[in-house]
């Protein structure tokens, strides 16, 4: 299956380049497409709930493993914020950068003045942007504290097609790992999933192809606004509740959805799209 996993990257990060390089359409949906088939490698299931914002947005995602870029990116063509470091990292530097990823210094008000510039611009093209607030992982049993500082990046006026000076629109979103081979999962399984602290990530890596099928639950909220909510810290604090509560719903077999926006483990018909229009 690891093998399985290097053959799919290396047939797609080429043409993902060329994409990129060229700005062709297909640079927004090969990744897509990539994430997907990943995830029916490792056996991942996603169920996701609500819809998630198109034409620009800002996504505030809790926060447990490297799985979560897999499972966001197979629904939609996110783009990411991660911190510097992941730019040096082997392989997976060079993965984020075919998608585009925002990489942000942390703890330097300066940088985080230019980021924000930088996550307005993008959100401005008409890209969603996901940053996971919390800013480290969790062992997916909770949510951490959502830090606002790049939440001020929401407070910028946007110049698109919906007028001078329109708010971006903010969504939290809850993702949740729920059950492995079908039977729900414990407090105390569900860390073996996640990765965070000091885990090696390579080990970490090799488990998650071994574990077997995996069900996930995501769930798209209600999108909020930094005036609506009173400002970037109450728009964290609002967001952070919705996650949580969507977490908790989920964890806890859940909670009537009013919408199921799309079950990947049933989109087959859409996965044929996603290859059609990435090799156009």
């Amino acid at each position: 299956m690891f093998a399985g996993f290097l053959l799919l990257t290396l047939l797609c990060a080429p043409v993902q380049w060329i994409a990129v390089k060229a700005r062709f359409p297909a640079r927004r949906t090969i990744p897509k497409f990539y994430h997907r088939s990943l995830c029916k490698m490792i056996g991942i299931r996603v169920r996701v709930f609500g819809e998630p914002l198109t034409s620009g947005g800002l996504l505030l995602a809790n926060h447990s493993s490297w799985l979560d870029i897999i499972i966001l990116s197979s629904i939609c063509p996110f783009t990411f914020v991660a911190k510097s470091e992941v730019n040096s990292w082997p392989l997976f530097g060079f993965l984020a950068r075919l998608q585009s990823t925002i990489f942000v210094r942390r703890g330097e008000k300066s940088r985080t003045l230019s980021d924000r510039e930088i996550i307005r611009n993008r959100i401005d093209s008409g890209e969603e942007i996901v940053i996971f607030p919390e800013g480290t992982s969790s062992d997916g049993n909770r949510v951490l504290p959502f830090k606002s500082a790049l939440l001020s990046a929401a407070e910028l006026p946007l110049h698109d097609e919906q007028g001078p000076d329109s708010e971006t629109k903010v969504q939290p979103v809850s993702i949740a790992y729920v059950a492995n081979y079908g039977i729900p999962m414990g407090r105390e399984i569900r860390p073996s999933y996640a990765w965070y602290g000091d885990m090696d990530l390579l080990p970490h890596l090799w488990g998650a192809f071994a574990a077997g099928p995996l069900d996930v639950v995501v769930e798209f909220h209600e999108p909020l606004t930094s005036v609506a909510a009173g400002g970037r810290k109450k728009l964290a604090d609002r967001a952070e509740c919705a996650v949580r509560a969507g977490l908790m719903r989920a964890l806890n077999g859940g909670a009537e959805h009013s919408k199921i926006f799309t079950d990947s483990s049933k989109n087959e018909a859409s996965d044929d799209a996603v290859v059609a229009e990435a090799a156009q």
